[in-house]
């Protein structure tokens, strides 16, 4: 499958920013079966500084300084996107047993950004919640890793009800889970307590998702988002494999991933602080257009 991606990010402020700072997050990282070409980042106004890592989890990173004074500011970034249209596992593949999965997550030895420990325990949003531990254990039994992540992630869909204005990005998973209505952000960190409660490594995985219009409609320029699914471990050899609880999906070809982190706050899109202001309104688009394959002649 073959995308274009435009993602645009517009803040207005109140007042005067004498002084900002930011991380970005938009440039997706390298991830397997995935290629990004023709990259470019646009900020108005140009940053004074600029400078790219990588880390500390599966993500690449802009930090920028702007010293201009300025009352509002736009980010535009855009690039070409190759996923495998294939799945990520086969249909009748029951993977590892948990048994086994909760056994070499302690004792691969493995600490990269792709290792299993550090998505096994609480993170600065994803924190135990015994509430969602309980539910998660009466959840119908299965020996397999895929089985139970399928089990998991219908679950964890079910439980739920699609609603944008139920919540906030700072909406903890507890407060998300009695009153059962969110956003894909809220789905990705109830499944991920409840996957950690149960032994299993589980990541916050950010990116874009292609949506296709009603039949007989037009697809709609800006109407995409940045989505959100959930990764578990599912064992040295399959590695990582995407769950969409949001809409019980295994993750295949219309996904592309941008970063994947203990949860939202590791890999969210823009974060940082500024000087002056007052407050603040943010206006995102998202576009993201399937490109036609090319056939050649001959």
């Amino acid at each position: 499958m073959h995308y274009r991606v435009r993602h645009i990010t517009r803040v207005t402020y109140a007042g005067e920013v004498r002084l900002a700072r930011f991380n970005l997050r938009l440039r997706p990282a390298h991830w397997p079966g995935q290629q990004i070409a023709d990259y470019r980042l646009r900020i108005d106004p140009r940053p004074t500084t600029i400078a790219s890592d990588t880390g500390p989890f599966v993500v690449n990173r802009s930090h920028l300084t702007i010293r201009e004074p300025l009352t509002e500011l736009t980010i535009e970034s855009r690039f070409t996107a190759t996923v495998a249209d294939h799945p990520p596992v086969a249909a009748d593949d029951p993977g590892p047993t948990l048994a086994d999965i909760r056994e070499t997550a302690l004792t691969v030895p493995d600490l990269s950004a792709l290792g299993p420990a550090a998505y096994l325990f609480a993170s600065p949003i994803a924190a135990p919640v015994p509430a969602i531990a309980r539910w998660a254990a009466r959840l119908p039994a299965a020996d397999t890793i895929l089985t139970f992540a399928h089990t998991l992630t219908a679950a964890t869909h079910a439980h739920f009800t699609y609603d944008d204005t139920a919540t906030r990005a700072d909406t903890p998973p507890a407060e998300a889970f009695i009153t059962a209505r969110g956003v894909c952000q809220d789905f990705a960190h109830v499944m991920i307590v409840a996957a950690r409660a149960l032994g299993i490594p589980a990541a916050y995985v950010s990116g874009y998702l292609r949506t296709l219009p009603p039949p007989g409609q037009p697809r709609l320029i800006g109407a995409d988002a940045m989505h959100a699914w959930v990764a578990l471990w599912c064992g040295e050899q399959l590695g990582w494999i995407g769950f969409d609880p949001t809409n019980n999906a295994l993750c295949g070809g219309d996904y592309i991933v941008v970063g994947m982190g203990r949860d939202y706050a590791d890999v969210a899109p823009i974060d940082g602080v500024f000087f002056g202001g007052g407050g603040q309104q943010m206006e995102v688009s998202v576009d993201v257009e399937e490109i036609a394959e090319e056939v050649e002649e001959g």
